[in-house]
């Protein structure tokens, strides 16, 4: 895409109120990190901004002083975009906040599918907030809590000033167990550098393998920091294991592996997985060796809108084989497996 030099990034900001999503944006907006930011949430009032930092306000936007603006989605989010890339002087990067329970898929959608925005801006991550202590209790009265990170890049789980260190390992479990594919930052005050949420690139499928050297091996990453005595089979499914103590978690993950693919079967499979379950699949990301191809192909997807791409050759001694995640509601992990497993090159 020629334009993708002046695509700005954007992220979309999950996560339930009282989580730390203000701290974090108001960071964005006061701190002098030398970039500017543009800030779209829903209302002013819930963030409180500092009247001292305001250089400038018309009725929708806010200029601060450190050179990001912060600005209200009334009515449609394209349009306020739209109206974002009017102005003056670009941004390095928009900043979009969903309310506590919004469903961030249709935000993340509005980024992938409209073609005027998507000329000019480019979805780079979807990051979640989660507060350490309360997780437990979202997740039991609450579906959204676990959409938002089902659907993750990103999850910094904050406040962990406020909960034990086996509290911690506990959530830190569980969100494994909903999205084993996701980076998790710890944090407290939502401490995070900016620079592990804002342009990650996670939606650029070239840039999210150089980033996260781990895409997609969830087998062994999400422990080799604690010294957890697992027993590892190796397919990478241990982590349903962590999801038989959370008896409230519906969203589940299916790793699949395999060998190299032959490209007449993998692609219409893959079509017809989408079409048939796309409600049900919130995220799918993947890496396929394809027959003949000497190039690793990457996939990722929400729902039903797809995207592939052509990302390098495959390196000497590298394992040519196929993995590929669907994290999503009520998938058959057999049928997934096996289908999977028959698209294989002779």
């Amino acid at each position: 895409m020629s334009d993708a030099q002046t695509q700005i990034p954007v992220t979309v900001l999950t996560g339930y109120l009282g989580a730390g999503k203000t701290t974090l944006l108001n960071r964005i907006l006061s701190e002098n990190h030398g970039r500017r930011y543009a800030v779209i949430v829903n209302e002013f009032g819930e963030i409180g901004i500092d009247n001292d930092l305001i250089v400038e306000s018309d009725e929708e936007i806010y200029e601060m002083n450190n050179g990001c603006v912060c600005c209200t989605v009334r009515g449609d989010l394209i349009r306020v975009v739209e109206g974002l890339m009017r102005r003056p002087g670009r941004f390095d990067a928009i900043v979009v906040e969903t309310t506590g329970l919004a469903d961030p898929v249709p935000v993340a959608q509005t980024f992938f599918m409209d073609d005027d925005v998507r000329s000019k801006t480019k979805l780079d991550a979807v990051v979640a907030l989660v507060d350490a202590k309360h997780l437990p209790l979202r997740l039991k009265d609450s579906k959204e809590a676990e959409d938002q990170i089902a659907f993750a890049d990103v999850v910094v789980l904050n406040k962990t000033d406020l909960v034990t260190t086996e509290e911690l390992e506990k959530v830190e479990a569980t969100i494994r167990a909903i999205n084993p594919a996701a980076r998790i930052h710890r944090t407290e005050r939502a401490g995070v550098a900016l620079g592990e949420v804002l342009d990650r690139g996670a939606f650029d499928l070239a840039r999210a393998l150089e980033n996260d050297p781990h895409f997609l091996e969830t087998h062994d990453h999400d422990h080799d920091h604690h010294d957890h005595d697992h027993d590892h089979d190796h397919d990478g499914h241990h982590h349903h294991d962590h999801a038989s103590d959370i008896h409230d978690v519906t969203v589940k993950s299916v790793s699949l592996r395999g060998g190299e693919m032959d490209p007449k079967k993998f692609f219409p499979w893959i079509e017809k997985v989408t079409q048939m379950e796309g409600p049900n699949i919130l995220r799918l990301k993947g890496i396929i060796a394809l027959k003949g191809d000497d190039d690793r192909y990457v996939l990722q997807g929400v729902h039903m809108i797809l995207e592939g791409d052509h990302q390098r050759a495959w390196k000497d001694g590298e394992k040519r084989e196929s993995r590929l995640v669907f994290i999503g509601r009520d998938l058959d992990a057999e049928r997934l497996r096996k289908s999977f497993e028959a698209c294989q090159a002779a």
